[in-house]
């Protein structure tokens, strides 16, 4: 595997949630750096060593309501 997606969304208590795209990989945090070194780590923790994809990538999707 050489790339793993996550699908990233604002948390309604605030921060973010990424979850993995095929796995079993959910993390938070309360901001976009925070949330980038958790996802690596727990990717590196996901895979044996040699087989983690060598590219993360994040799918930021965002809700917004507007009144009509």
């Amino acid at each position: 595997m050489t790339e793993i997606h996550f699908i990233v969304e604002e948390s309604p208590e605030g921060g973010f949630i990424a979850r993995g795209v095929g796995q079993d990989i959910i993390t938070e945090a309360e901001d976009m750096p925070s949330l980038h070194a958790l996802i690596r780590d727990a990717v590196h923790c996901h895979f044996d060593a040699g087989e983690a994809p060598r590219v993360i990538r994040l799918h930021i999707t965002r809700e917004e309501v507007l009144a009509a």
